[in-house]
């Protein structure tokens, strides 16, 4: 199996696309630390892996607070016994339009979204530097890191964030031995997104802007993440890879 007895770190691991990582590293052979804000969601899903025979621990982190990352950096890697990956899932967004975006709602998406992103990355990568080991990292960008749309005026500033800092790191820690990528998803249905789903319009629209005709599943954004931490692809970082099902190829005229 590919990740046997690796240690995987996910934040966000708690549902979603962070949830569906965590069910696949750990039917890879993984021991995963699921790590989340909200504990009842990450047990949930710890115990889902062990029901399935799998080794997972849940954690807490507030991914906007240095401590609760150290900490929770710290206790992955005790509990686990290492960390060789580290995947960044957690993240908000809102729906607002520019001009009525509140400074509160911008520095919330932006500090979870990006800030977060780069604080648990640099708690990770500095505990394999310090202990002279490789690693990888895989972040949650979006496609609205590469290009925009309406009212979402904090969350494409964070995740274009996302996007010049994973290039940023991979060119910094790339001779320390860690690689780290991203993913770009189209319209993803979680819990996140799932008030899209519930008007038909709107459902019909989503699945118009893909050229594949549909929305993606989270366990199709995994298989990627996954792709990516594979140490069979040691050459790719700093690549943000599209995984939007053609949105980006262009549009439907």
């Amino acid at each position: 199996m590919r990740f046997q007895d690796r240690g995987v770190l996910v934040t966000g691991g708690g549902s979603g696309i962070g949830q569906q990582v965590c069910f696949a590293a750990a039917e890879e052979g993984a021991r995963v630390a699921v790590a989340d804000l909200d504990m009842e969601r990450a047990e949930a899903t710890a115990a889902e892996i062990r029901r399935r025979k799998g080794e997972a621990h849940a954690f807490k982190i507030d991914v906007a607070a240095p401590l609760s990352v150290t900490d929770c950096v710290a206790a992955a890697e005790t509990t686990l016994g290492r960390l060789d990956i580290l995947v960044n899932s957690a993240g908000v967004r809102e729906i607002v339009s520019v001009l009525d975006l509140s400074f509160e709602e911008w520095n919330r998406v932006l500090t979870i979204n990006l800030t977060g992103t780069f604080l648990v990355s640099q708690a990770f990568a500095k505990r394999l530097v310090t202990a002279g080991k490789a690693g990888q990292i895989v972040n949650l960008a979006s496609t609205l890191g590469l290009m925009a749309a309406p009212n979402r005026a904090a969350y494409t500033a964070s995740k274009h964030g996302v996007v010049g800092l994973t290039k940023q790191m991979a060119l910094e820690l790339g001779d320390r031995g860690i690689r780290v990528n991203a993913v770009a998803p189209g319209v993803v249905r979680t819990p996140l997104t799932e008030r899209y789903f519930q008007d038909p319009q709107y459902a019909q629209t989503i699945r118009d802007i893909h050229a594949v005709g549909r929305w993606a599943e989270p366990r199709e954004i995994a298989n990627a993440i996954l792709f990516l931490a594979d140490e069979a692809n040691s050459f790719i970082t700093g690549t943000v890879m599209p995984i939007d099902g053609g949105w980006t190829s262009g549009k439907k005229m």
